[in-house]
């Protein structure tokens, strides 16, 4: 059965713009939104040469004579695609003041350093002066000529028209090929956009579109929407990763600019990457940027990424930009190419360097039918009056932040506010709804004609929940469920043969969980009071026995929602509202009864816990067999089961005792590190074993990303320390805090206990665990999983000895002086 929709009822979504189609025949239709609409995108299938030859000729004449909006001559924006647009955006590089000024503090920092050694002989001497100015100048010249070589490679260059006719046709095809339903968006999303980039384009005021990333598709997507609708396209901050031979220059011409993937300590880089956004956004060019830094392997959003955002801000909030223009976009997949390789990448494959024949291999996805592609722009808004919001917000507080400190809260806010944003403009799609529904089963597999009440019911609830389901175009649900799972494919959903109904079961969980993850942040908070409750619902018995305090509850939510900080977007109203307005919408939905003191009521959320005595499942819930709160704890489970191996796994950081006679200490003390990237390789495998031996439910709990996740929340907490290098050559290294360092048992064997800080945090993540029958056992479990941590931390000890990793203070020192050895080799080379 399906949780039943005869309980509250879903409040009435918002009635949803149609969607827009522009055709070939440059004519723009409007398509009623929802059940009624006519199932047309924005980008549609263009003609092929082997179907319909005629018209493929007709097509590629009008792309190369430019007929119609394919000329690109009227844009809504400052003017490029001219020739000579890349030497005039070098120039004002080169020339900003900013960069005039560090390579002058470098070369008079280099210069006194040269002195200091004796290489420009005494300074009280008139030619010894001389010389010093001389030397000077020769090094700012060098640095100038290295700053004019790094802005040649980082720019983008749109030069010409011809060439980004010939790139919207290309990669159009390309697109429409491997998407065949199209790239669908909302009519009054464009049409708002075009409003505001308009008078944009009077202020002279850049767009800065910030995206979600999945796929690379999503950067050919927005340039695709921006060249049809007319509006100048964005130049797009990308890591140099891609700037392969052949591909790379073919981006950068379409609008990619080349950044490292990690400036270390190079302030001539830094400054130069600061200059070039400032140039950008002062003379009014659209910029795009992956708030998310790299593309989410997991399906939902990842944590802001600060680097080129912390620029953006600091060009408005500085004064040398007078202001901004923030559009959060959201682009959805039916199917993201690129699944296969990040599963991979997830269970612990190295992530293959890029190359030129993984572009062309993609083609052989080309041909596939993988849905379409949904992108949805927030309503825009101005940069300058949310930096100043935040200034007057943050000045009222009792105590005063210094100016650091307030730039880091208004940068963090920033990145959280534009993740809130992006996840409101969303659209879950149908493969996300079938995806969701399958992973949320108790049983092997469902009927189809359940499956498609499940996807109803869940469509329903998203839109309760504010959310938005992609248009169905008329279709009826069956349909779209049809769609769904041939997208999907049979790797993902297989199918049961010869029973009297089709019945469908999820082949790759892994795989689905990409799919179920882009609904989850609609039911968040659900899901956490859920797992909360579930602590007392796994216990069993009658009812008295499976209820809980408000207190119990509220204390155990607080601490997954801080286990999860970095796991999802939460609401910002903080955890009193937001606990208070769940739990009523459980109560309407009768997935939960609460008993409340007698004779009162509450009238405000302040009063709401005041009123509570316990928290239990309703009646109707039991009776209908759990289903609502399991499909919220099924939800979860799988991050819990990962936060669990997290913290589990670090009983693998306890010191042997006696520690090997080949490691050597700093002062006797015994704080040695270990390499922090075989400490989560290791977690991996110890993963992996668990969930083959039965004490982990969830294979997906082992992917790489949620442990990192978990590793970075255990280190907020101060349960392990971390030291970090800017240089990628130097290894992170890790240790457990002395505090959260489990103990030994003296004797047999010297076994960790199941004792002490670290073991009842566990504990705590473990109380909202799922089930499972190996794990009923109780003690043999506690012994057998710490026994296996011992045995696996055991081989990450002697992969530390054999590395020569130290003591802390001697590692440190050791980092030390290499950062500067390899800062003062790069500074010689340049000059």
């Amino acid at each position: 059965m399906m949780p039943s929709t005869k309980k509250r009822k879903a409040s009435a979504p918002a009635e949803q713009a149609p969607d827009l189609s522009i055709t070939a025949d440059d004519q723009v239709h409007l398509h009623a939104a929802g059940y009624h609409s006519q199932e047309r995108g924005l980008i549609h299938s263009m003609s092929r040469f082997r179907s319909s030859p005629l018209d493929f000729i007709r097509e590629v004449s009008l792309h190369v004579s430019g007929t119609g909006w394919r000329s690109y001559d009227k844009i809504i924006g400052q003017p490029i695609y001219y020739s000579g647009f890349s030497e005039e955006m070098k120039t004002r590089v080169l020339v900003n003041p900013m960069l005039v000024s560090k390579v002058r503090e470098l070369a008079a920092k280099r210069v006194h350093v040269e002195a200091e050694e004796g290489m420009l002989g005494a300074d009280g001497q008139a030619g010894d002066r001389d010389a010093r100015v001389k030397r000077r100048v020769q090094i700012e010249e060098s640095l100038l000529q290295v700053a004019e070589t790094l802005t040649d490679n980082m720019i983008c260059k749109m030069e010409s028209k011809s060439f980004i006719r010939g790139a919207y046709y290309l990669t159009t095809q390309l697109l429409t090929r491997a998407y065949h339903q199209g790239v669908h968006v909302s009519s009054e999303e464009i049409l708002r956009l075009r409003s505001v980039a308009e008078q944009a384009a009077k202020d002279k005021h850049s767009i800065i579109f910030l995206p979600c990333h999945r796929s690379h598709v999503d950067y050919v997507s927005l340039q695709i929407i921006c060249y049809r609708i007319g509006l100048a396209l964005p130049t797009v901050v990308a890591g140099d990763n891609l700037n392969i031979p052949v591909v790379g220059s073919f981006l950068q011409h379409a609008g990619a600019m080349w950044i490292r993937r990690s400036f270390g300590d190079d302030q001539l880089y830094t400054t130069l990457v600061q200059a070039y956004i400032d140039s950008l956004l002062q003379n009014g060019y659209n910029l795009e940027c992956f708030v998310e830094g790299g593309r989410s392997r997991t399906g939902k959003l990842l944590p802001p990424k600060f680097g080129i955002l912390s620029y953006m801000l600091d060009s408005v909030a500085s004064g040398r930009v007078e202001d901004a223009i923030i559009c959060p976009v959201s682009t959805q997949y039916d199917k993201v190419i690129e699944v296969d390789s990040y599963i991979s990448e997830l269970l612990g494959q190295p992530k293959p360097k890029e190359n030129l024949m993984d572009f062309l291999s993609a083609s052989s996805v080309l041909s596939l039918k993988l849905g379409r592609v949904d992108v949805r722009f927030h309503e825009p808004w101005s940069l300058r009056k949310f930096i100043n919001e935040q200034h007057d917000r943050f000045s009222q507080l009792p105590q005063k932040l210094d100016l650091k400190e307030e730039r880091l809260r208004i940068l963090r806010t920033l990145g959280y506010k534009v993740l809130s944003e992006i996840n409101d403009v969303s659209v879950v799609m149908p493969t996300a709804l079938v995806g969701t529904v399958l992973l949320t089963l108790r049983g092997r597999g469902v009927g189809k004609s359940e499956l498609i009440r499940r996807v109803e019911w869940l469509s329903e609830r998203v839109r309760a929940q504010g959310g938005r389901v992609a248009h169905f175009a008329g279709l009826a649900t069956s349909v779209v469920v049809e769609r769904a799972l041939e997208v999907l494919g049979p790797g993902l959903v297989g199918l049961v043969p010869g029973l009297p109904e089709d019945t469908f079961y999820a082949v790759d969980r892994f795989q689905l969980s990409f799919y179920r993850n882009m609904t989850i942040h609609l039911f968040i908070l659900q899901a956490l009071v859920s797992a909360a409750l579930y602590t007392k619902v796994k216990l069993g018995g009658g009812p008295e026995t499976q209820r809980i305090t408000y207190s119990d509850l509220r204390d155990q939510v607080h601490f997954l929602s801080q286990l999860f900080r970095g796991e999802f977007i939460f609401p910002t109203e903080g955890l009193d509202t937001n606990l208070a307005k769940t739990l009523a919408g459980l109560e309407a939905d009768s997935v939960i009864k609460i008993t409340r003191n007698a004779a009162q009521t509450y009238s405000a959320t302040e009063d709401y816990s005041s009123t509570i005595q316990y928290i239990e499942l309703s009646d109707s819930e039991r009776e209908s067999g759990r289903e609502n709160f399991d499909f919220y704890c099924f939800l979860i489970w799988p991050f819990i089961e990962a936060s669990w191996l997290g913290a589990i796994s670090l009983m693998m950081l306890t010191p042997p005792c006696p520690l090997p006679s080949t490691i050597t200490t700093t002062g006797g003390d015994k704080d040695v590190w270990l390499d922090l990237k075989k400490t989560q390789d290791r977690a991996q495998l110890f993963g992996k074993t668990l969930y083959h031996q039965g004490d982990l439910s969830y294979f997906e709990a082992v992917n790489k990303e949620t442990l990192k996740n978990a590793y970075t929340r255990f280190e907020e907490e101060g349960m392990i320390l971390v030291t970090r290098s800017r240089d990628a050559k130097v290894p992170s290294t890790i240790r457990l805090a002395k505090e959260w360092t489990p103990a030994r048992k003296q004797g047999d064997g010297g076994g960790i206990v199941a004792e002490g800080r670290l073991w009842r945090f566990a504990e705590k993540i473990s109380a909202s665990r799922r089930e499972g029958k190996n794990r009923r056992d109780g003690a043999t479990v506690q012994g057998r999983v710490l026994g296996l941590a011992d045995v696996v931390g055991r081989g990450l000890w002697e992969e530390g000895v054999k590395g020569g990793v130290g003591s802390g203070e001697a590692g440190e020192k050791a980092r030390r002086e290499g950062r500067a050895k390899r800062k003062s080799m790069a500074l010689q080379s340049r000059l």
